[in-house]
C-alpha cells in the first residue's frame, strides 16, 4: 500500500514538471537555420542538424524554451530566431505590417470613393438631353426614314 502511495505521489509531482519541458518539435518551427534561412523542421543542412542536436540535449535537461533560445542566440546570433524579439528596434517588424495594411486600405477606399463619385457625375452630365445632330446628317436621316414610311 505504501509503495502504491509513493508511486502515485511521484507521478503526481513528475507530471507538472514533464509538462513544463518543451519538445524538439516545439522549437523546430521557431528556429531558423543560419545557412539556408528555413525553419529547422524544413532544413537538413549540417548547421541545422547541429542546432537540432543542441536543442535535443537541452530538452533532455528540461530547459525552458526561452533558455534554449537565449543560448542559441548567444551562439549563432539573433538571426536564428524565426520571429524577431518584441523589444527595441525589432518592434518595427511587428508594428509596420499592420500599419501598412491600414494605410493601403485607406488609400484604396479613397480611390474607390473618388472613382465612384466621378462616374456618377459623368452619368448625370450625360443625361441632360440628347446631343444635337449635324443638320446634314439630320436631313439624310429624315430622307432614309421617309423611304420606310411609304
Amino acid at each position: 500500500m505504501r509503495l502504491l502511495l509513493a508511486i502515485a505521489i511521484t507521478l503526481a509531482l513528475a507530471s507538472p514538471a514533464a509538462a513544463a519541458c518543451p519538445t524538439v518539435a516545439d522549437l523546430e518551427d521557431e528556429l531558423i537555420c543560419p545557412t539556408c534561412k528555413t525553419t529547422l523542421d524544413q532544413s537538413d543542412a549540417p548547421v541545422a542538424r547541429q542546432i537540432k542536436a543542441i536543442v535535443a540535449r537541452r530538452v533532455e535537461d528540461c530547459a525552458s524554451k526561452q533558455q534554449i533560445k537565449d543560448e542559441l542566440v548567444a551562439d549563432f546570433g539573433p538571426s536564428v530566431l524565426a520571429a524577431p524579439p518584441r523589444e527595441g528596434f525589432h518592434w518595427l517588424a511587428w508594428v509596420l505590417p499592420p500599419i501598412g495594411l491600414l494605410v493601403a486600405a485607406g488609400v484604396i477606399s479613397v480611390l474607390v470613393w473618388r472613382w465612384s463619385r466621378r462616374s456618377t457625375a459623368e452619368v448625370a452630365a450625360d443625361s441632360n438631353g440628347p446631343v444635337p445632330l449635324d443638320p446634314d446628317v439630320e436631313r439624310r436621316l429624315d430622307r432614309e426614314l421617309a423611304r420606310y414610311d411609304d
